[in-house]
């Protein structure tokens, strides 16, 4: 059976991108790590073959190959169409601002997909990077309107909000809790274990020449 990797990210424009970051470190800056991100989650996990991998964007764009629109509505409208929209198979969403997300991540994602009903990846800012569904059934009931409506978004209860919207019988599965770039104090430690790592890199490639 197919599965399908969603990254749900904004059109790369600048002053449309990361606005809360973008209001502490400003939109050029923003909009660059707006881009990096997009290139490092596309080079991490977008080409692994396990998987599927569709890029969501808003505003909506031509279509073209792996691209699907978001659409209108709230976040959580534009969630849901999302996994309405996808193949048959299991689908997990991501999204695009998150360092830490790594292929194993993922795997790990889908793995637990085979045993569970959904799977979250909670953010330590009480929401949460990562939602995946089995859908072996259509996306109504629990995995309808529902499950993303009357969520509290950009807060602490986000992740609560959306379970709570799952049926009693509905097994869910939690991955690793991770943090997303919203804030200049996010910005300059992401900055820093990047340029960490690519000292590291650096002095790897070094050592195998």
């Amino acid at each position: 059976m197919k599965k399908h990797l969603i990254i749900f990210t904004r059109t790369a424009k600048l002053g449309a991108v990361k606005r809360r970051l973008a209001a502490e470190i400003g939109a050029l800056a923003a909009l660059r790590f707006h881009l990096a991100m997009q290139a490092q989650l596309m080079q991490r996990i977008g080409n692994d073959r396990r998987w599927q991998t569709w890029i969501a964007a808003t505003p909506d764009v031509r279509p073209r190959n792996n691209f699907i629109n978001q659409g209108r509505g709230d976040l959580g409208q534009r969630m849901a169409r999302c996994f309405r929209a996808l193949p048959h198979g299991p689908a997990v969403l991501i999204g695009s601002d998150i360092p830490g997300i790594t292929r194993a991540h993922i795997a790990r994602a889908f793995s637990s997909l085979g045993r569970n009903d959904a799977v979250f990846g909670p953010a330590s800012d009480g929401g949460y990077w990562l939602a995946g569904l089995k859908r072996l059934r259509p996306l109504s009931g629990p995995y309808g309107k529902n499950l993303f409506s009357g969520v509290r978004w950009s807060g602490p209860h986000a992740l609560s909000d959306t379970v709570m919207n799952l049926s009693k019988n509905t097994r869910i599965a939690l991955m690793d809790t991770l943090s997303d770039v919203d804030t200049a104090a996010d910005y300059d430690c992401w900055r820093l274990c990047s340029s960490r790592r690519g000292m590291i890199s650096t002095k790897l490639q070094g050592l195998n020449r």
